[in-house]
């Protein structure tokens, strides 16, 4: 009389398993414990899906680590249901530092309407005029410290004057933009 792999102990077909690599032990394993894995871990939260692919990695780490199985320890359920609590355990901690949605301001901006740009364009024209409009110092102050971006003590080596003087013209010729630019803003 021949044993079937499904009539013997869970521990024995471990020890099959870690001794032979037996696929027929493994299988038997597998359909023994699979549906009660995918269960607990149903249990505990995981949805159906997630549950069955955590259930089918706790069961290929039995196989791929069926030698290190110690009887003496453990019963062989007692393992496999250790395993997967630390594999459902390791999934929450995966999720809880998974990466946040993308933030919409990331998104690569639309694409401006016509009329955006046709506004636009009007509203640069209109502010390059103002511009013209401004005493040269006062202008010259204004194209460095936005249009070229430098900050105030740049400026000063730049132009040669006073850090005082660069915040006096900066603060006049906005005073005067926002007279001319009155109906922009």
């Amino acid at each position: 009389m021949t044993v079937e792999p499904h009539d013997l102990s869970p521990e024995r077909l471990i020890d099959m398993i870690a001794t032979r690599s037996d696929r027929p032990a493994f299988t038997a394993l597998f359909m023994r414990f699979a549906p009660r894995v995918k269960a607990y871990l149903m249990q505990r939260g995981l949805d159906a899906a997630v549950a069955e692919e955590l259930a089918q990695e706790v069961l290929l780490i039995v196989w791929r680590k069926a030698a290190q199985f110690d009887p003496a320890r453990a019963s062989a359920a007692t393992w496999i249901f250790t395993i997967a609590r630390n594999l459902r355990i390791d999934a929450a901690r995966r999720t809880q530092f998974a990466l946040p949605p993308p933030d919409p301001v990331d998104d690569p901006p639309a694409t401006p309407t016509a009329d955006a740009i046709l506004a636009a364009e009007d509203r640069g024209t209109r502010v390059r005029a103002a511009l013209a409009a401004l005493p040269a110092e006062q202008a010259d102050v204004v194209r460095l410290a936005f249009f070229d971006d430098r900050p105030h003590a740049d400026i000063e080596r730049v132009l040669g004057i006073p850090l005082g003087t660069v915040k006096s013209r900066l603060r006049l010729a906005m005073s005067r933009l926002r007279l001319l630019l009155k109906d922009d803003l």
